[in-house]
């Protein structure tokens, strides 16, 4: 008997549409290096406006997006600041280091946000020529291993103002920036507006085969293209790709809140378990993490059953929500979770 797959190892498992499929093949291009392709310009002028910064660069991944922010402020030696689960310490390959010799200086807290007395204990202290210097201050918004937990404004306000008064730089990671807006109702460029550099995935939640943008002034991302070549991330016709995000951004936003209401769903279901640990009240975007006692042994023998999710550790599972999950498997989901989570 064939078992009905539901994939809630991540959101990067969405495919393209046969829309968006439809919008690629039709896309018109050009030699992105040279600044000719007309879908990538479009798209870049559409991020930079979305967000609020100058300028923005089309980039093959989020990944490099971190990279190049991280190596525009940290030189060699200097340290930056950022919360212990965020993606470039568990998700980089030691990029931050081997890019821009930086220091890591790992903040706690917890739903993967860290707080303003947490970024002050973390600064050099006028005079120590022992520590690293603190040059950068890196926020993931929503938070990945933290739950998919949206930074308040506030709070942002609050670290950011501790780091700008040490004369630190501040780069958003938004990776899922835009399921933050649809759950809080607050604008990108809200959220983008303290950080010198900000950018958006296109991968994820919003269904695009790949790509991310940058965001920042002229001067910094003139700097980026310089570093996009050196890495590597420099494209030729590349409007086939920016043209999924420009359909994503058109299309896949607003329903990023059914991604959401399932997520709501499926932890809601899992707290009814008593096998399983989680408050329900704590997912606020489409990433649930729960507590079993054999995360390993249990996530196992949950894609043995054709629910695909990933153990974190040896307790906590990882399941997210995305355009390729509806209700009807989520709802498949959790009976099999109901059979096997005992």
């Amino acid at each position: 008997m064939t078992v009905e797959h539901v994939n809630l190892w991540s959101d990067t498992q969405t495919r393209p549409s046969e829309a968006m499929r439809r919008a690629m093949a039709e896309a018109e291009v050009g030699d992105e290096q040279r600044g000719l392709d007309p879908t990538v310009n479009a798209l870049e002028e559409r991020v930079a406006e979305l967000l609020g910064h100058e300028r923005a660069l089309f980039l093959p991944s989020g990944t490099m997006c971190n990279q190049i922010g991280i190596r525009l402020y940290v030189r060699p030696g200097e340290a930056v600041l950022l919360h212990r689960t965020s993606h470039p310490i568990v998700a980089e390959g030691g990029g931050p280091a081997a890019h821009a010799g930086a220091m890591i200086s790992a903040l706690d807290g917890e739903g993967g946000m860290f707080g303003p007395d947490d970024v002050d204990r973390a600064l050099t202290r006028p005079g120590d020529r022992y520590a690293a210097t603190a040059r950068l201050l890196c926020v993931e918004q929503t938070t990945n291993m933290g739950g998919g937990r949206v930074w308040p404004g506030e709070r942002l306000d609050a670290v950011l103002g501790i780091a700008r008064a040490a004369g630190l730089r501040a780069h958003l990671d938004g990776a899922r920036l835009m399921n933050a807006v649809v759950a809080s109702g607050a604008s990108a460029r809200y959220f983008a507006a303290g950080f010198d550099t900000a950018w958006i995935d296109f991968s994820k939640g919003l269904g695009a085969p790949m790509g991310a943008c940058l965001a920042g002034s002229d001067e910094l991302i003139e700097e980026a293209w310089r570093l996009k070549q050196m890495m590597g991330g420099a494209l030729r016709q590349a409007g086939i790709v920016a043209a999924a995000a420009l359909y994503a951004l058109d299309h896949n936003v607003e329903r990023l809140a059914e991604d959401h209401e399932n997520a709501k769903l499926l932890a809601e279901g899992l707290a009814e378990l008593p096998a399983v640990e989680i408050d329900p009240s704590k997912v606020e975007t489409n990433i649930v993490i729960f507590e079993t006692a054999d995360a390993a042994g249990q996530a196992r023998e949950l894609r043995e059953a054709g629910v695909d999710v990933g153990a974190l550790d040896d307790r906590r599972i990882r399941a997210v929500t995305h355009l390729d999950v509806d209700r009807p498997g989520v709802e498949r989901a959790l009976a099999e979770m109901r059979r096997l989570l005992t």
